[in-house]
């Protein structure tokens, strides 16, 4: 039975526990055993056990978002001895991509990662279709493994690699290599590509807001919350407080300027609107630009998926937060 360990930051738990549960047919069958830190017992070091959980596991889940990637624990501390773990062919390690972030550039672009093309699973439509990818993949790396251990273990070279974290003792004189770190290339986008990443944010916002709405109410005695899908490109959002409508949108996808322009109107049967995003590239990303430069959100930011449902979030909770 494979140990699996999950590495992630605590912003994630809701992500990690749906992982969890969709890993569950793995434990059925007696494949995996997983672990996390929310199985600490009251009294133990916390350091020591995380790294002993660390150096006990055959397989770890690197659960990467802008929140991991953020916290010097799971990136310097977690990431760092299990990628040591790894190139030393004593685990292998799994890029498990939940939130668009940034990720390509750091030692985790080195690693293959899933679900399929590295797609965040947010970002799909079907949530269970994505967690079905990772377990599957995972599932192939458990058979993998298997089939390693029924042979002669064969002399293993370690890997030449470079990292954004320094690594110690021998580990890191068998990775150090002399070249240039100018290797950016200018990348390009299709038409295709800057249709799709609208298409996707605009089911990402839906989601947000329709998730967000639900946790408001659950956590706030008399207020209520409704998402409702106008179309297939347009839903409004509607916050009750004691019944009586406290605010509201509609957000909508090509209804401007723009094809794959979403816009945010403060009323729902409004046909202008308030603020728009369009899809904007540079040498090396595509990303959300606002065009009404609107204060909270920076002119010249470059939204991701997650930012952009932000932004127009706090649009509407503006009126309940004054």
């Amino acid at each position: 039975m494979a140990k699996v360990f999950f590495s992630y930051s605590h912003d994630d738990e809701a992500l990690r526990d749906q992982l969890e549960k969709h890993l569950s047919s793995l434990k059925h069958e007696g494949l995996i055993e997983s672990w996390h830190d929310r199985r600490l017992i009251a009294g133990e070091m916390v350091d020591a056990a995380i790294d002993l959980q660390i150096d006990e596991a055959d397989v770890v889940l690197l659960l990467v978002s802008a929140s991991f990637l953020s916290s010097h624990y799971c990136y310097s501390v977690e990431m760092k001895r299990a990628m040591e773990r790894h190139f030393q062919g004593k685990c292998r390690l799994v890029a498990v991509i939940l939130r668009a972030c940034d990720w390509s550039q750091s030692p985790i672009g080195k690693l293959l990662a899933v679900p399929q093309d590295g797609k965040p699973i947010t970002s799909w439509t079907n949530l269970d279709e994505a967690y079905t990818d990772v377990v599957r993949q995972v599932r192939s790396l458990l058979k993998e493994i298997s089939s390693k251990a029924a042979k002669p273990a064969p002399s293993v070279e370690l890997r030449t690699e470079s990292y954004a974290f320094p690594l110690s003792g021998a580990v890191q004189s068998a990775f150090e290599t002399n070249r240039s770190s100018n290797l950016r290339l200018r990348k390009t986008f299709t038409d295709f590509e800057i249709d799709q990443f609208a298409h996707d944010g605009f089911e990402y916002m839906q989601r947000f807001f329709e998730n967000s709405l639900q946790e408001l109410q659950q956590r706030n005695p008399g207020v209520q919350g409704a998402l409702r899908r106008l179309s297939d490109t347009r839903f409004s959002a509607t916050i009750y407080m004691n019944g009586r409508i406290a605010s509201e949108c509609s957000i909508a996808l090509g209804d401007g300027f723009s094809r794959t322009g979403i816009t945010y109107s403060g009323q729902i049967s409004s046909s202008g609107f308030n603020e728009m995003l369009s899809v904007s590239t540079d040498d090396q990303s595509i990303f959300f630009k606002t065009l009404m430069g609107h204060v909270r959100s920076g002119h010249d930011q470059k939204l991701s998926h997650e930012g952009a449902a932000e932004l127009y979030w706090g649009r509407l909770l503006e009126p309940l937060q004054r």
